[in-house]
């Protein structure tokens, strides 16, 4: 995985000048244009008529004594200056810790509202009362953006920000997030960009056990990819999105860099092990170069990691063949949550229409075009259930939205889907999130 973290990057500190010696602070040289009295030792030395002894020229400059003299400042500046930093270090904490309180009040206000309302949660791990609001989350974020005058990029200080709100969430409640495991994986590197370090993230095996230990309360929320650039829709989330009562809350957005990783030479390989989304994007480098090695599927590309690097003549993908390889991730939690539009949102929804009416399905895309609502996305999986029940080739449709569940416009489009499809459930409002630009 292509760790962007980096936490560990190695870090040079500037250079700082030695400390001088006391003799040296105390041997200033002259002025420019003033001729250099003699040193202390030399003036001191008397003759046995307790005379001074006569020098034909002055005695040499003292380079030492030049050296430090110059340095002194530069010393006396760097002390200034970490004084500084140590002073704003410390309103920093005190502000820091001020906001903390505030956060940790916010908490108690949104617990006390949760319980007069009767949703007060069974499991401190599944709370109702949500500490992770994604709209104000952004709201948060385009703030500092607006005030940040440098020199601090954009990017610093969302990210400062972002570790600020994470331990403000673990101070209002235990929060557990769980993620497509081991640790290490895009999905795991996905949470972390979204929830920062300081809650607590639990990894599940499958990404169907992701939307169950939600659901059962064992974690907050989930986070589960929902499609890649490359390689398109992730079937195993759409199709527990049709059973769940979990809604979407967020979105998030990753660039995926795989790698192919071996103890072996590349002609020797045998065996690959991966993800099925990781050999879909890499399909065609593995076409290319691995076409006669046997491709295993495994639960993620950490697990494929840890298999190859046991196995003589294995490998494990972690090399995307195309440039702006990205992964679109959402996610999960019980309830709507925040109901407030932040003004830029998307929702997605599902249903299903009757396959044997003449133009049943142009009928239900009729009524977004109808209310004046783009669409951003369509995708289809089979109806497992009805076509158990009622025959097959019943499809589930999947579509995504501009506008939020509770804008006059997409409640008339649910109101009229409602009319001519099966079923209709809408899984989630959130604030969009810009694309990431794709990089060669």
């Amino acid at each position: 995985m292509d760790d962007r973290r980096h936490r560990d990057r190695p870090f040079t500190p500037p250079g700082i000048a030695a400390t001088p010696t006391a003799s040296a602070r105390t041997a200033a040289a002259p002025p420019a244009g003033q001729p250099q009295p003699p040193s202390t030792a030399v003036a001191g030395i008397m003759d046995h008529h307790d005379q001074p002894m006569a020098t034909d020229a002055p005695p040499a400059p003292d380079a030492d004594a030049n050296a430090s003299s110059s340095a002194a400042p530069l010393t006396s500046d760097l002390a200034d200056l970490r004084k500084k930093i140590d002073s704003v270090d410390a309103q920093l904490v005190h502000l820091l810790n001020q906001r903390a309180t505030i956060s940790v009040q916010v908490g108690k206000v949104k617990q006390l509202a949760s319980e007069s309302s009767g949703t007060a949660p069974s499991a401190p791990s599944a709370s109702s009362s949500d500490v992770y609001v994604p709209r104000r989350e952004r709201e948060v974020f385009e703030k500092v953006v607006r005030l940040n005058h440098g020199p601090l990029a954009h990017e610093a200080v969302v990210a400062i920000y972002r570790e600020i709100m994470s331990a403000s969430i673990s101070l209002q409640q235990q929060v557990a997030v769980a993620f497509l495991g081991p640790a290490g994986t895009h999905t795991h590197q996905a949470a972390l960009d979204r929830f920062g370090d300081s809650v607590l993230f639990v990894p599940i095996s499958t990404i169907a056990e992701v939307f169950t230990a939600v659901e059962q309360g064992r974690a907050t929320y989930g986070l589960v990819p929902l499609e890649n650039s490359t390689f398109g829709s992730v079937a195993q989330s759409l199709d527990r999105f049709m059973t769940t009562t979990l809604q979407i809350r967020a979105e998030s957005y990753l660039p995926i860099h795989h790698h192919l990783m071996s103890n072996s030479t590349l002609h020797t390989i045998r065996r690959v092990y991966s993800h099925p989304e990781a050999f879909g994007q890499c399909q065609k480098f593995l076409d290319t170069h691995l076409p006669d090695a046997a491709r295993i599927n495994v639960a993620s590309t950490a697990h494929a990691a840890e298999l190859a690097a046991k196995e003589p003549y294995a490998a494990a993908i972690c090399n995307a063949d195309a440039a702006g390889n990205t992964t679109r991730f959402v996610v999960i939690a019980r309830g709507q949550g925040d109901a407030t539009p932040s003004g830029n949102d998307a929702t997605l929804l599902c249903f299903t229409v009757d396959h044997r009416a003449p133009g049943a399905l142009c009928d239900a895309l009729k009524v977004f075009k109808d209310c004046g609502i783009n669409l951003t996305r369509i995708d289809s999986r089979p109806d497992r259930l009805r076509n158990a029940r009622a025959g097959l080739w019943h499809y589930v449709w999947f579509v995504e939205l501009e506008g939020h569940r509770v804008d006059a416009k997409v409640v008339r489009a649910v109101e009229g889907l409602t009319a001519s499809c099966l079923d209709v459930k809408v899984l989630g409002s959130y604030p969009k999130v810009p694309t990431p630009t794709p990089t060669a």
